[in-house]
């Protein structure tokens, strides 16, 4: 609903039940904005923040059917408009998001970059490599991480445009923390490969020795479904709708989104305690496969469309 397309449909199709998605109700505190005091939030776009919500207040007094995919997503709406938004989780391809034992076995090659098996593999993805996904406290984790274990290699997926939040003026995200820590990492051995074809993401995945997703509190990533889809040890953020998912010491361990050395110890001790990490992969899995299975999410919608028509999918 967010964009404004579906606004008309109702009149184009007088009297046709409408099921929209309603994803992100913005709020000026205790969300994303405001979240990182390293980027304060200019007061004089508040009132920005609270009018991005326009179009879902208008979608709202449309009177018809909604849905959205987490229980975090569900309580940003006001109380009085829950009751005509329905959760559907969403998943992932669960016979295509898969773990693969024999990956770890390999070497996975990169154009010039290599991962041998005796190499220890640390992944971090996101659309585009921004702070809305915690890739400064990821770039500023690399240092003591590297420095504590000669055989880890980490590979950073994502672009240089921004999805979310301020861009900077005349250079990227990546180019500037590139820059705030050049020669306090060894270099060589991390990977920045920008956004890369889905199955060369999925060997990632799937051979990843550790998976760091770090987020503001914000909407949860499908590369977080599908990295517990694909048996990976994650070490996710500290935040409400990560925590949704993953279950500190069960299906994954937590950390503060903010805080680098804090993310580099939790990651190492994944990297160091094999049992620990057996148990996060194959919870990871278990959770997948219990709560993230993309058939059911398919058969949940098909089932609320036919509550809404009285009449089933053909």
């Amino acid at each position: 609903h967010g964009w404004g397309e579906l606004l008309d449909l109702p009149a184009v199709w007088p009297g046709v039940p409408l099921l929209g998605y309603f994803e992100f109700y913005y709020h000026s505190n205790g969300q994303d904005v405001g979240f990182d005091p390293e980027f304060p939030v200019d007061e004089r776009l508040l009132s920005r923040i609270n009018s991005m919500n326009t179009i879902n207040l208008l979608a709202l007094s449309l009177e018809q059917h909604g849905h959205t995919p987490t229980r975090w997503q569900l309580q940003r709406y006001p109380e009085w408009a829950r009751g005509n938004i329905k959760l559907l989780p969403e998943g992932a391809l669960l016979d295509t998001c898969k773990p693969d034992p024999v990956s770890h076995g390999r070497t996975l090659t990169i154009g010039d970059f290599r991962v041998t098996p005796k190499d220890l593999l640390v992944t971090y993805v996101a659309r585009n490599l921004e702070p809305y996904r915690g890739f400064h406290t990821m770039m500023r984790a690399l240092s003591p991480l590297l420095k504590a274990r000669s055989d880890v290699k980490v590979v950073l997926v994502g672009g240089d445009d921004v999805s979310y939040g301020a861009r900077l003026a005349n250079t990227t995200w990546r180019a500037h923390f590139q820059r705030e820590q050049q020669g306090k990492y060894d270099a060589s051995r991390v990977l920045f490969p920008g956004q890369v074809p889905y199955e060369q993401y999925l060997r990632l995945l799937q051979r990843s020795n550790c998976h760091v997703y770090l987020s503001y509190p914000f909407v949860a990533s499908w590369s977080l479904r599908e990295a517990m889809a694909a048996g990976c040890a994650i070490v996710g953020a500290d935040v409400e709708p990560v925590r949704e998912f993953i279950t500190d010491g069960r299906t994954g361990l937590i950390t503060s989104c903010l805080d680098p050395a804090a993310l580099a110890e939790r990651v190492q001790t994944v990297l160091e305690n094999a049992p620990l990490n057996a148990r996060l992969r194959a919870a990871a899995r278990r959770h997948a496969e219990r709560h993230l299975d993309m058939k059911q999410h398919v058969q949940a919608f098909e089932a609320r469309i036919t509550e809404i028509t009285g009449q089933e999918l053909r």
